[in-house]
């Protein structure tokens, strides 16, 4: 197997690009100052990411799968996300398996 540069180094620049942003996220937080309201946006984020990768299936594909996302949709307002994302696997993976 052979690597070409060009591949290499776009590999290296993706992932300079990301630690950079997840470093300058947690060095840039410490200057602002957390309200309440503040506090809430920024709680909603993981939610809002994980519907905005699940939507998009969910209305391409089928029943399961659009069935899956609305349950994932209600577990992410009470559970964890990685709770969530397990609920949503496994719902569509039995709703699979049930023929739907």
């Amino acid at each position: 197997m052979t690597l070409d540069l060009n591949t290499l180094i776009a590999i290296l620049a993706m992932a300079a690009a990301t630690v950079f942003t997840r470093i300058s996220g947690l060095v840039l937080i410490r200057y602002i100052e957390m309200d309440e309201r503040r506090r809430t946006a920024i709680e909603a984020i993981p939610p809002a990411v994980l519907m905005a990768v699940i939507a998009p299936t969910a209305f391409a594909v089928g029943w399961a799968e659009t069935l899956a996302c609305a349950v994932t949709a209600v577990a992410a307002r009470h559970l964890p996300m990685l709770a969530s994302v397990v609920v949503g696997v496994t719902t569509v993976a039995l709703l699979r398996a049930a023929g739907l």
